[in-house]
């Protein structure tokens, strides 16, 4: 099947003539009906009925005539598409990110790319740091919202937000009450803590909180969502970027850290320093959500 058959057989089933298709093509019958019948042959069905009353569709060329549009359709505008694509005005982009950057981050990155790139399609995937920075490197993702800085000349990368850790615990605790909470303050208190594999970021974070206070730590999960839930539940208190306010959590109060006021917490743009896709290097390059960050709040 090739596009002057397909082309063909629509003029004929719209006119329903083969001499007018004939002359909306600008050639004459013979040709045209030699297409037509080339076409048939493909197909293995035949498309056209000629009577005394003109041409009419058969069934076949009645269940053809929509994809046939379509076909005409799309070869028309391939080859801008593919242009748009080349300048990374359309394409793909496959991003990952973190729980936590879908709080704060990742619907400020999304709205960019529909208000700057909108035919761009992008691919979402959730995954913990460390997962994203593997499907960077197999060539399943192409930018990672990550916690984790890599190192090496593999990734490229920058800073695109900070933000302070804040200190999350029960309503009703005595400690809610205090403009903010010192480390000292959580001396023998229970403190749901971070996996020291999966949200290793975290746990070094929370852990330099902590150096030199005795706690009780349990639990060790990996999303913040699940530490809320279980500070709210009074089974601890738990140390969670300021992002993760914006859930507001019934049953649970936040307070700063004294002596943690600083925007520790960090997430990264991470993509593959080799990468060839035009519109990841146009959303890099323009989007405000993806620009490197001196500070946050």
């Amino acid at each position: 099947m090739t596009l002057e058959q397909v082309r063909a057989f629509v003029a004929v089933a719209e006119e329903l003539h083969f001499g007018r298709a004939a002359q909306r093509l600008q050639m004459t019958q013979p040709p045209l009906s030699r297409q037509i019948q080339k076409l048939e042959r493909t197909v293995g069905a035949e498309l056209l009925l000629r009577s005394h009353r003109g041409v009419e569709l058969t069934a076949a060329g009645t269940a053809l005539l929509a994809q046939a549009r379509q076909i005409l359709a799309l070869s028309e505008s391939a080859p801008d598409l593919a242009r748009r694509a080349a300048r990374g005005q359309a394409g793909v982009i496959r991003l990952g990110f973190t729980a936590t950057a879908a709080i704060g981050v990742l619907g400020d990155v999304l709205r960019d790319l529909d208000d700057h790139l909108p035919e761009v399609e992008v691919v979402l995937h959730e995954w913990v740091s460390a997962r994203q920075l593997d499907h960077l490197r197999d060539g399943r993702l192409d930018l990672a919202l990550t916690r984790t800085l890599p190192t090496g000349e593999e990734f490229s990368s920058r800073a695109i937000h900070r933000e302070r850790l804040v200190l999350a615990l029960p309503s009703e605790d005595p400690l809610s009450s205090a403009d903010d909470v010192t480390p000292s303050a959580l001396e023998g208190r229970t403190v749901i803590g971070y996996s020291a594999t999966d949200a290793a970021y975290f746990d070094e974070l929370s852990s330099a909180v902590l150096a030199g206070v005795s706690t009780h730590r349990h639990e060790r999960l990996t999303q913040v969502h699940s530490m809320l839930a279980l500070v709210a539940a009074r089974r601890g208190v738990a140390i969670v970027p300021r992002s993760a306010t914006r859930m507001h959590p019934d049953g649970v109060t936040f307070r700063e850290i004294a002596g943690w006021r600083e925007p520790v917490v960090r997430l990264h743009a991470v993509w593959r320093s080799s990468t060839s896709n035009p519109a990841l290097r146009r959303a890099l390059n323009g989007l405000p959500s993806l620009a490197a960050t001196v500070g946050a709040p």
